[in-house]
């Protein structure tokens, strides 16, 4: 059975930045985007998944079944090897708090710091770590859902640099571009981000199916 989108899709986030993002993807196929921000009487969903595609896939399922309409839903986050994949689905709240950016920055340094990585360099490169995002498209007429997956890799250095971007982007250093992720332009961080990957990958599904 197809994935039909019809006139509307909801994208289960508040983050205007995300809502642009998608609604510019999904223009190609006539779908008005709309976001929690249309619908404020609906609840927060508890992303209390193990993986960032159960998360996903709770939110979208739970707006989408409120709604009676399809839904697209994303969790991401940063992985780093030195600490086994931490923060991982807590990295917006890895300090406690969800969304402290600085906190979080902090957090990770620390932790880091306990292991003594890069200690006989200037600028260490303290260990490879990847960003991870999991779009799910989910429709609850049919129960179909569509999942997508985007990653890109880097290493987080103990010195944060750069001005834009958010979250760990000022110590998620990209060897490529010998910069850290809050140096890019914002056309260069959408050209190669987990979420742009992501994105990309459920577009052509869609369209697989048209």
């Amino acid at each position: 059975m197809a994935f039909v989108l019809g006139d509307t899709l909801i994208v289960a986030t508040r983050n205007a930045g995300k809502v642009k993002e998608f609604a510019h993807a999904f223009a190609a196929f006539g779908t008005e985007v709309k976001s929690m921000y249309d619908f404020p009487d609906l609840p927060d969903v508890v992303e209390d998944g193990a993986t960032f595609e159960e998360n996903a896939f709770k939110k979208a399922k739970e707006v989408a079944e409120a709604l009676g309409l399809p839904v697209l839903a994303d969790d991401s986050g940063l992985c780093v090897d030195a600490l086994g994949g931490a923060p991982g689905v807590y990295s917006a709240r890895y300090a406690g708090t969800h969304g402290a950016d600085e906190d979080n920055n902090a957090k990770l340094l620390a932790e880091l710091e306990k292991l003594k990585l890069g200690e006989d360099t200037e600028q260490p490169l303290l260990s490879p770590a990847r960003f991870v995002c999991v779009l799910v498209l989910y429709d609850p007429q049919s129960g179909r859902k569509l999942t997508a997956e985007g990653t890109v890799d880097g290493w987080i250095t103990s010195e944060p640099a750069g001005g834009g971007g958010f979250g760990y982007d000022p110590l998620f250093y990209l060897p490529s571009h010998e910069k850290t992720m809050a140096e890019l332009t914002m056309e260069e961080k959408q050209a190669i981000s987990h979420r742009g990957e992501a994105l990309s990958k459920l577009v052509a599904q869609l369209k697989s199916e048209m």
